[in-house]
This record gives structure tokens, C-alpha cells and sequence, in this order.
């Protein structure tokens, strides 16, 4: 009888540490390195599936990663728009795992770092994304976030009636956008 209830208790540690490994990998975005820049190779990489990405530093001095420093990725566009659609009011304020991957299909990581979307850049008449812009939010590095801010159940609260929130609520919609300055550690 023990024996039985320690194979359940292995199996329950590993489906939860394969539960846990899904949910880490959720959030994250494989790329694979490009060599070449230019509008008709961007067009054959979004032909192809794939959307030109670029990863940079946002501040002076970051120590991790030097402005100097550009990485130049291609990833995958539905990858991109199954995040974009899930995370849609705060995809530009998520932090997401990116893995830097040989080839396309390959299992061998060359890089793996933490960014942050800065700007996913679209077409004005279709909406399909043209190319997204990336930060690298490092250990002990500081960013600057736009973070959605969705008020509900204002007309409920007595604090927001009384100070007449209300009226500038409803002026300025029910979505609105604070910047907070994130760290890292």
C-alpha cells in the first residue's frame, strides 16, 4: 500500500511540475535570429508567416545589454497574434520569456532573456502586424509602461461619487492609461 501511494505522490509531482512548465512557457516568445534588414526581405519574412521583430535597451545604462546592442529576429505571426488577442488591453505591459532558437523548428536555444513589447507596429488598412519592437527588461534594469487602467463598477462606489471621479470617469471613458516605472529584481 505504500508503494502505491508513493508512485501517486511521483506522479502527482510531475504532472504538477509539467503543469508548472506549460504555465511558465505560456508567456513566452520563441524567435529565431535574422542576418538581413530591408523592406523586401521583411516582406518575405511576413509572407512566410513570419513577423520582423527587433530587441533593444530602452536606457543609457543598462549594464546588462549596452544601447549598442540590437537584435534582429524574426517570429512566428500566429504565435504573436494568439498574445496579442489573449493579453489585448495589456500586451505592451507584459513581461514575456523570450527564447532565441538556432532554426525554424530547432530545439537548440542560442539565447534566452526577459522583454518587454514596446511598440507592435500595424498596417493602417488591414490590421495585420507589420513588425514588433522589443526591450530587454533585465535584472535590475528600469522601464518605463504604459499599463491599462480599466475602471469597473464606478457608479458603485461612494469614494468616486463623492469626490466627483465620476463625471471625469465618464469624460474620459471607461478605459484609461497610467505610466508606472517598473524594477526588475
Amino acid at each position: 500500500m505504500g508503494r502505491l501511494w508513493q508512485s501517486v505522490g511521483n506522479g502527482l509531482k510531475r504532472t504538477l511540475m509539467v503543469a508548472n512548465q506549460s504555465q511558465r512557457s505560456y508567456h513566452t516568445i520563441e524567435a529565431i535570429p535574422r542576418e538581413y534588414t530591408g523592406s523586401k526581405l521583411a516582406a518575405k519574412d511576413r509572407a512566410q508567416g513570419r513577423i520582423p521583430t527587433v530587441v533593444s535597451s530602452q536606457s543609457i545604462d543598462n549594464q546588462y545589454h549596452p544601447v549598442a546592442r540590437k537584435l534582429l529576429l524574426t517570429t512566428d505571426t500566429n504565435q504573436i497574434n494568439s498574445l496579442l488577442e489573449s493579453l489585448q488591453p495589456s500586451f505592451c505591459s507584459t513581461m514575456f520569456k523570450l527564447d532565441v532558437r538556432a532554426g525554424s523548428g530547432s530545439l537548440k536555444v542560442l539565447e534566452s532573456a526577459n522583454v518587454i513589447p514596446r511598440q507592435v507596429h500595424r498596417d493602417p488598412e488591414t490590421g495585420k502586424v507589420l513588425n514588433l519592437s522589443l526591450v530587454w527588461a533585465d535584472e535590475g534594469s528600469e522601464q518605463r509602461v504604459s499599463v491599462p487602467v480599466v475602471f469597473e463598477g464606478e457608479g458603485d462606489c461612494l469614494g468616486v461619487k463623492k469626490d466627483n471621479l465620476d463625471e471625469y470617469v465618464s469624460e474620459e471613458g471607461r478605459e484609461g492609461e497610467a505610466i508606472f516605472l517598473l524594477f526588475f529584481w
